[in-house]
């Protein structure tokens, strides 16, 4: 019999803990960043300042989830990524039965989330509903209860990770709730105690596509998103918040309302509408010449190209290369990805000649709003929710190993204008 989640964490965790703490201990002291004024004012871009295991991105390769490039996890699902994320490890057959069924009993939603969903204004944004329905939850958290007992510290991630299988067990049923409460799809398909994470998403959607191909993109979609370092919004929010003990479900929350804002967690919608902005104004898929138009009058109005560029990477994002082949094996003459393709053989030889562009290369929102449109999930202020519940496995898997770890509370050191100006001027 496989070993359960907890005890493998456990097993895990009692090395993670002596390698980091020798580690400390002897380098402690060594100096990994300068600073300027001008990463300061700009976000901290490029500061090296946080650790994070679970995944990492390359400026020359991209995304690599706890040491596995992205362009060989296209075949897992949502359950394999999770255990990954956790564990470090891909799971034996045994020890995926194990965890699939541990999140499988937790799927269950506490009937008054349901009730303050429908209670909502009929027009609340998706991403609020979601955020509320997590947050109302909170409630239920084990590591609230059992913190408020007095449990030591080095408990803290058992009762974090309880939490957090609680959480992504629950958010399919909760996501496609919100689905076809706020657009009007009808009554609520209760969830199957008997499928996997993607599986049950995709059957309490209830949209009308053909089922293995849409479980397929679904798959992918929820193993592409699931992380991407712990320095982008949602993840840097998540973990702040729970560095002060909150909860998971208040930091999840948290996170969530990061990935809700326009630069974050929108870009897919954005690059969608520009798409099919240049297909209206051309009556079609655009040819490349006329592709190069737009393009060059986007640029000269001062505007860029949504799903251009990164603000890590500068090479083809691998997820973008994931959901493009996904789109040439499926559907290659749907006129919506057809215009992602001469899309992505126009742009980024004219970005190339832009002196103050650093990567004139797709990202993965330049062609992943185009898919689900394909499948006929067409409402835009959905497709974030769909980026949170990915998301969700490495918020959850970032806050277990900083528990874990004993991360302290995050507290940088603040200064004014006049103390900047002070360095400088004498």
């Amino acid at each position: 019999m496989a070993a359960s989640i907890f005890d493998k964490m456990a097993e895990k965790i009692e090395f993670w803990r002596s390698d980091m703490s020798a580690f400390v201990k002897e380098h402690g002291e060594h100096k990994v960043a300068d600073v300027t004024i001008s990463q300061v004012m700009g976000g901290l871009r490029g500061v090296n300042a946080l650790w994070c295991d679970t995944s990492v991105v390359p400026k020359e390769q991209g995304l690599i989830i706890r040491g596995i490039p992205m362009q060989d996890l296209t075949d897992l699902n949502g359950v394999q990524a999770f255990y990954l994320l956790l564990t470090g490890e891909l799971p034996t057959d045994e020890e995926y039965h194990e965890f699939s069924t541990a999140l499988k009993i937790r799927k269950f939603v506490p009937y008054y989330v349901w009730e303050i969903l429908k209670a909502m204004p009929k027009d609340s944004h998706p991403m609020t509903m979601l955020s509320t329905a997590v947050l109302s939850m909170q409630k239920e958290s084990n590591f609230a209860h059992h913190y408020e007992s007095g449990i030591h510290k080095s408990e803290y991630w058992r009762y974090t990770l309880e939490d957090a299988l609680n959480i992504v067990a629950k958010l399919p049923s909760i996501a496609a709730a919100i689905y076809r409460l706020r657009y009007n799809k009808g009554e609520l398909v209760q969830p199957d105690p008997d499928m996997r994470l993607s599986e049950d998403f995709v059957h309490m959607l209830g949209i009308d596509a053909p089922q293995n191909e849409f479980l397929s993109l679904i798959r992918l979609f929820l193993v592409a998103h699931s992380d991407h370092e712990g320095g982008n919004v949602s993840s840097f929010t998540s973990a702040v918040v729970n560095s002060a003990l909150s909860d998971l479900y208040y930091s999840m929350s948290a996170g969530f309302n990061g990935l809700a804002g326009p630069l974050h967690g929108l870009a897919n919608q954005e690059a969608l509408k520009w798409l099919l902005d240049v297909m209206k104004k051309f009556n079609g898929t655009p040819t490349k010449e006329q592709i190069e138009i737009e393009v060059n009058e986007t640029l000269a109005a001062g505007h860029v190209i949504p799903g251009y560029g990164h603000a890590v990477l500068r090479v083809v994002d691998p997820r973008f290369t994931a959901f493009y082949n996904f789109g040439k094996l499926h559907f290659p003459e749907d006129t919506v990805f057809k215009t992602v393709v001469h899309t992505f053989e126009v742009v980024p030889e004219i970005l190339k000649k832009i002196p103050k562009i650093q990567n004139p290369w797709p990202n993965v929102d330049a062609v992943t709003g185009s898919l689900l449109y394909h499948y006929g999930l067409k409402e835009f202020s959905y497709y974030t929710v769909m980026f949170a519940l990915s998301r969700s496995m490495g918020l959850a898997a970032q806050a277990v190993m900083n528990r874990a770890i004993g991360m302290p509370i995050v507290r940088p050191k603040s200064v004014p204008t006049s103390w900047f100006k002070s360095q400088v001027i004498k």
